[in-house]
């Protein structure tokens, strides 16, 4: 790991969040520092219960200042601010992207296989700013990248020091190599406002796809075969001892599981890591979550552990769980809504680039549960669908909170950081009746991270 990314991404975290706190006093009179950029006669999704909806909203440096009627935010307004009228569009937080794997993802749209040509740094650095590129043209503001390599990171803090990072990175490396955040005091969400450390993360059984997600019962299609664990989880007392350990020096974990077997291993291990290290905000995360033991809900509520997923996968991938795992099982995979009833923390993002980057896909997948296929037009387990409104809010702020970022992003509310997406149309618009195009039909027009334009379109 890069010693000198953990120092330059400590610096930049104390030093920007001291000027933002001052940039927000403004001058201390009646009116109102003048706003560098104006949004107004919007539909806004704040996202925020206090203040569900609002015409305008204002910014001032990274932050939103104002938020709420087109008349009272009006007085923002400087000889220098810029104006931009949403003329009724939607206006949405910047999209928390929970889960990828973004050099992968670079590779496949710059066509490259680092297994079979080594990266210099100049293409990596490439690659990283071509897919940064392409995420903000889906409104994609925030990034929790699972497992990069060092060279990534080194990309990273390089993107970051130009100042041309066009989204926030918070990232996994594998929970293996813990000790080399520990060592030099990385505990979670360490960093910069725009680059931060402090997860692990790791792989408890493999796919659905591959006969190699791990569960309790045999596939219905291969009754002799249950899955397997992954080679981290063997012996399991081994990486119950690593993961407590690396909780007890304040990183946080995210560990990927797929079967309804292996979900619950992790989850014995989470109980294990509580009961070692205390009752604290850890924000325990498992990636995937695909299927569920029926008792394993309340586990995830009673922990306080965030199911973090990936819809997408649902519309590609459920009828073949219905193939081999039975109706029961099924009815438990892709379980978004029954997560959602028993108070469990979503937070969604892509599995890019194994499912697509675009956001308005996944939550698609998510409202609609229509399969790729269309065998499915009424939804694939409709009783799994949720609302629009859930469905933005877990790819926003139930992101945020996955990544410890609930104070600064996810809410589009006065002092949080000023991360906006502007659609072509207002998503709320459409409910699950309409045509089935209806919702990818809306893209993205722009998108701003920090208060500056990162993508037009």
């Amino acid at each position: 790991m890069h010693e000198a990314l953990f120092r330059a991404v400590r610096v930049a975290g104390v030093t920007l969040a001291a000027c933002a706190v001052m940039a927000m006093a403004g001058c201390g009179g009646s009116q109102p520092a003048a706003a560098d950029l104006i949004i107004t006669n919007a539909s806004i999704w704040t996202g925020n219960p206090k203040q569900p909806q609002a015409e305008a909203l204002a910014i001032r440096g990274d932050r939103i200042a104002a938020v709420g009627r087109a008349a009272d935010v009006k007085a923002w307004r400087g000889p220098h601010t810029t104006i931009i009228d949403a003329d009724h569009r939607g206006v949405l937080p910047g999209f928390n992207d929970a889960h990828v794997r973004l050099l992968d993802g670079a590779e496949q749209l710059g066509h490259t296989n680092a297994d079979t040509r080594p990266l210099t740094a100049a293409t990596r650095l490439r690659m990283v700013r071509q897919a940064l590129q392409y995420a903000a043209s889906l409104g994609v503001t925030s990034l929790q990248d699972m497992s990069p390599d060092d060279e990534t990171l080194a990309a990273y803090q390089e993107l970051a020091d130009e100042g041309a990072l066009t989204a926030r990175i918070y990232v996994a490396p594998i929970e293996t190599s813990w000790r080399d955040q520990a060592k030099l005091g990385i505990r979670r969400a360490f960093g910069s406002p725009v680059l931060r450390l402090g997860a692990i993360n790791g792989l408890a059984d493999g796919s659905l796809a591959g006969h190699t997600a791990y569960f309790f019962q045999p596939y219905a299609d291969l009754p002799n075969d249950r899955g397997r664990l992954s080679e981290e989880m063997q012996p399991l007392s081994s990486i119950e001892s690593r993961l407590t350990e690396a909780d007890a020096a304040g990183l946080q974990i995210c560990m990927d599981a797929v079967g309804d077997q292996a979900i619950s291993l992790v989850l014995d291990i989470y109980q294990h890591i509580e009961d070692a290290n205390g009752t604290r905000d850890r924000r325990l995360r498992i990636e995937r979550a695909q299927t569920v033991a029926a008792d394993a809900f309340d586990r995830f509520a009673k922990l306080g552990v965030i199911a973090s997923v990936q819809p997408y996968h649902a519309v590609a991938d459920g009828p073949l769980a219905e193939e081999r795992l039975g109706p029961d099982r099924a009815s438990r995979s892709y379980a978004y809504k029954s997560f959602l009833d028993h108070h469990v923390t979503l937070a969604f993002g892509s599995d890019w680039p194994a499912e697509p980057l675009d956001p308005l896909q996944t939550i698609d997948a998510a409202v609609t549960r229509r399969t790729i296929d269309g065998k499915h037009p009424d939804g694939w387990m409709p009783a799994q669908r949720i609302s629009m409104a859930d469905a933005v809010r877990a790819y926003t702020a139930g992101s945020a909170d996955a990544e410890f970022r609930d104070r600064d992003l996810g809410t589009l509310e006065p002092g949080k950081l000023a991360d906006v997406v502007i659609l072509n149309k207002d998503i709320f618009g459409f409910e699950i009746s309409v045509a089935p195009a209806s919702i990818k039909d809306v893209h993205v027009d722009t998108t701003i991270m920090g208060g500056r334009v990162v993508y037009h379109r």
